[in-house]
């Protein structure tokens, strides 16, 4: 390219270094300046390409006030016209991630400019945005900006000069999921008896058909007699407390919360439901719906189970990353095991 194609960047409110959690709800914004790793990237595209301007929005904005936002974010790259948008890389962020997801796949959809961002491959982001954006391979955390970025931008030079891209473990972005035709001077029965002999062999070998991985866990001993347990409430569904004290996010859910339920017959009057994933009419009517504490105090007071748990845990699932799912699982089941919990009632949506 004669010219050096326009790059227009998009960061949250913590890279585009207007502050933390606290300034996650500001609206979106556009300077025509290189901010955050912005400056990084356009360094690294070596001359071919030049970052014209960074958009920046809050990650409590973006999610909360989705309309608002794409409104602002759509009208300024159609103004500026760049031949390359990049949004990223958000690691493993969940709310960013969802950000960079949807801004990248609504500006190739809608506008049919080439878009390109990075994250880690359990945001829950990625699900938004993987078969129609090229999504950079990082790890799972800012730690890893300096090998991030250089991929990106060895892809954004091909992506603005319309060159193909070679195969995702070559390049450094993720799957699509897409079905190529591709030349072999060896027979698939041959390759597959050869990778067989390998296998057998103890020696390396790369299947062509990765397999997914589950994760297994044994399950616990039955409770000897429940009429003696303890049984905690923990769900998923997002009840809270009125007024979401704890400001646990609607979607990529980044805390939980526990909240005393000891003097309470049922959630009924006191909680109501922040969860995004589903209708929460009939949630916010009767909470115990989802976390029926009014049937364990039911059970308590008949002798079937021996005492409710004096606590009640909550959070949101919809779009919350495995890796903060893991972790809210080990601190709960940390503290109802320190507490002498025998069981769990475990509600989703």
């Amino acid at each position: 390219m004669s010219n050096p194609f326009k790059v227009l960047y998009y960061v949250n409110q913590f890279f585009g270094q207007v502050g933390g959690e606290e300034k996650a709800g500001i609206e979106p914004f556009y300077k025509e300046e290189k901010i955050g790793p912005a400056a990084g990237f356009e360094a690294l595209l070596e001359g071919e390409g030049t970052v014209v301007g960074t958009l920046v929005c809050g990650d409590n904005y973006f999610n909360e006030h989705n309309k608002e936002a794409f409104t602002f974010i759509m009208d300024t790259i159609k103004a500026v016209k760049p031949d390359l948008v990049v949004t990223g890389p958000a690691f493993n962020a969940g709310r960013y991630g969802m950000a960079c997801g949807e801004i990248a796949a609504k500006v190739t959809e809608e506008l049919g400019i080439p878009t390109l961002s990075g994250m880690y491959k359990e945001n829950p982001g990625l699900d938004t945005c993987v078969s129609k954006v090229i999504v950079v391979s990082t790890p799972d955390s800012a730690a890893g900006m300096r090998t991030a970025l250089p991929t990106m931008a060895k892809i954004a030079r091909k992506l603005a000069k319309g060159e193909e891209l070679g195969a995702p473990e070559a390049e450094g972005y993720i799957p699509q999921g897409r079905r190529l035709t591709v030349f072999s001077d060896k027979r698939g029965s041959k390759r597959a008896v050869e990778m067989l002999l390998a296998r057998l062999n103890d020696q390396a070998f790369e299947t062509e058909l990765p397999m997914p991985q589950f994760d297994r866990v044994d399950p616990a001993a039955a409770i000897k007699d429940l009429s003696k347990a303890t049984i905690a409430l923990v769900t998923s569904g997002g009840i809270v407390p009125f007024g979401n004290p704890d400001r646990i996010q609607s979607a990529s859910a980044q805390k939980w919360g526990k909240y005393n339920i000891a003097a309470a017959a049922a959630l009924k009057g006191a909680y109501y439901t922040i969860h995004g994933g589903y209708d929460p009419v009939y949630a916010n009517e009767t909470p115990d719906r989802v976390a029926p504490l009014d049937v364990m105090k039911t059970l308590e007071k008949e002798g079937v189970i021996g005492k409710v748990y004096d606590y009640f845990y909550t959070t949101t699932g919809t779009g919350t990353a495995v890796g903060n799912s893991m972790k809210f699982g080990t601190e709960i089941g940390a503290e109802l095991k320190a507490a002498g919990v025998d069981g769990v009632i475990l509600t989703s949506t």
